[in-house]
């Protein structure tokens, strides 16, 4: 923000300084500066919030997580950032204004600038396919063209088993058949074009595309790559912070 401005002279206010009653130019003068001091915030308001607002659309966003279904990658109470540039440069498509901040909510993207494609392994938020008024994060399993199966719990990408247990936990022993429940034998199905195969890491408490299917590659909002704030909200104030998490990288 620039510096308060200097008081105008008497020429610069309005009316000649001759005829003007004495300490009227000083009244003028006081009002001026208030009003240039108020503009002054007004616009360093305004240009913050549209610099955080690219910010948001462009390059990282910060997200909360409310569910246990990445566990143990990401734990509930762990807030996160987003990188919107890890798979290039985007353009937020199929917009529509909200009365909130940000005024626009953005459904999809294009990508002006390609920097890579999403890979197997990377954990990504994208919109809930069967409500996008919703983010969801998970972990991309298949992409285009794979073919993913699980069987009695263990995952299968083109007829190889996923080697997932550094990052997974399954805690239901129990096996459901598939005519039940797709969670434990699932597939074989072959990912189309554009679109991506998400499991949770939690895998027997995860809501993904075991149900609902795949990921479209417009829908991805981007990449988790840092936990920078965790907090269990349980004991007393120092114990609600789990310190350890801070800064921590997500792989």
């Amino acid at each position: 923000m620039s510096a308060e401005p200097t008081p105008p002279n008497l020429d610069e206010v309005t009316g000649p300084s001759s005829s003007m009653p004495a300490g009227a130019s000083g009244v003028a003068t006081s009002e001026s500066s208030a009003k240039s001091i108020i503009r002054e915030y007004a616009e360093a308001i305004v240009v913050a919030m549209l610099l955080a607002f690219a910010i948001r659309v462009f390059v990282v966003q910060a997200f909360k997580i409310p569910s246990g279904s990445m566990i143990p990658t990401l734990l509930i109470g762990d807030h996160i950032l987003v990188s919107k540039l890890s798979y290039g440069l985007q353009w937020p498509t199929d917009c529509k204004l909200q009365p909130a901040f940000p005024p626009v909510n953005c459904y999809a993207s294009s990508t002006i600038v390609a920097f890579g494609k999403p890979q197997r392994g990377d954990v990504i938020v994208f919109r809930f396919p069967e409500d996008e008024e919703k983010d969801f994060i998970k972990r991309i399993v298949g992409g285009p063209g794979d073919t993913v199966q699980v069987r009695n719990k263990v995952v299968f990408v083109n007829g190889e088993p996923l080697d997932d247990k550094t990052f997974t936990q399954r805690i239901d022993p129990g096996i459901i058949d598939s005519t039940v429940n797709p969670r434990d034998n699932f597939g074989p199905v072959t990912v189309p074009e554009g679109s991506y195969f998400v499991m949770g890491d939690n895998r027997d408490q995860s809501l993904d595309s075991r149900f609902w299917g795949y990921v479209r590659e417009e829908k991805i909002r981007g990449k988790a790559f840092r936990i920078y704030w965790s907090w269990s909200g349980q004991g007393n104030w120092i114990e609600w912070v789990r310190w350890e998490r801070f800064g921590k990288a997500i792989q």
